[in-house]
């Protein structure tokens, strides 16, 4: 039976039904601060709906909030994991929610957020492996959010410690992993093909370069989906970028093109892009995340 649970709720994270994913964590106010007025929280959610987000990311005090017609073509994932810019240490997360909440509030899936190389790295590896086995119990699909981040990370593009760390939320029990893309990009396909459960991208903070030809890229190195916040939520138009978006993830071969169309992505501005190479892509895409 918890098999059986966590088998459908795998299948609603996917819109498509392909099993690629365009999440959309909104957890930032609890890290950084408000992402819009409060008035327009709900404008925000309708317009990532609209634009055909697979989910949306957020605390259960968030999600206790929502009205559930909003949801009802995207699956909600309540984030358990949090810190703030003002702690002593940014790099250490604690658990502030349970699987046990997340279920009560009508969750399809949990997250949980690690730091590898971090002062307190061997909490959040307990607190992942404690979320894990309750995840089992319950039939919930676990999303670990793990990056290379702390005193003891040299390089936190490097392939081989990225495959590392999927390996590392594949080993302690997570469905899949969200984590950084590797540099140059096309590297990352040496990520995907070490990791056992699939790997969704992170989008990093807005560096000024076009997302959509980000999202290409990295779908064409084997990445199962994409994770973007920030570079949406503080976008001109969410909604156009996140079908943009959704275009890419959702697509035949890994390359971009969705069914039927003619191999270009639409920006927010209307205007569309040629596809591009990973080669090309990692020239310009050294400060997303």
């Amino acid at each position: 039976m918890r098999k059986t649970g966590k088998s459908l709720r795998l299948r609603r994270l996917s819109l498509a039904g392909d099993d690629r994913y365009l999440f959309v964590p909104l957890d930032h106010s609890v890290s950084d601060g408000p992402l819009v007025p409060a008035g327009q929280w709900d404008d925000l959610l309708r317009a990532l709906v609209a634009g055909g987000a697979d989910g949306i990311i957020v605390h259960k005090g968030r999600a206790r909030a929502l009205a559930p017609e909003i949801l009802k073509s995207c699956a909600l994932v309540v984030h358990l994991s949090a810190s703030t810019a003002c702690a002593a240490d940014v790099d250490a997360k604690v658990l502030v929610g349970d699987v046990e909440e997340a279920l009560r509030l009508g969750a399809d899936a949990v997250s949980v957020h690690v730091n590898i190389g971090s002062d307190t790295e061997g909490q959040q590896l307990a607190d992942l492996g404690a979320v894990a086995r309750s995840c089992d119990d319950w039939g919930m699909p676990l999303i670990a959010m793990i990056y290379p981040r702390g005193p003891r990370i040299d390089n936190p593009r490097d392939p081989a410690l990225l495959a590392h760390l999927v390996n590392v939320a594949a080993d302690l029990g997570a469905d899949m992993v969200k984590t950084s893309v590797a540099l140059p990009l096309e590297r990352m396909a040496e990520v995907v093909a070490h990791s056992p459960i699939p790997v969704l991208a992170a989008g990093g903070s807005p560096d000024g370069s076009d997302l959509i030809e980000y999202g290409r890229a990295v779908m064409a190195s084997g990445c199962q989906g994409l994770a973007v916040g920030r570079r949406i939520f503080s976008a001109p138009s969410p909604a156009s970028l996140v079908a943009g978006l959704a275009a890419v993830v959702h697509s035949r071969g890994g390359d971009g093109t969705a069914p039927g169309d003619t191999g270009q992505a639409t920006r927010p501005d209307g205007t569309t892009n040629d596809d591009m190479s990973m080669t090309h892509y990692s020239t310009i895409g050294a400060g997303v995340a």
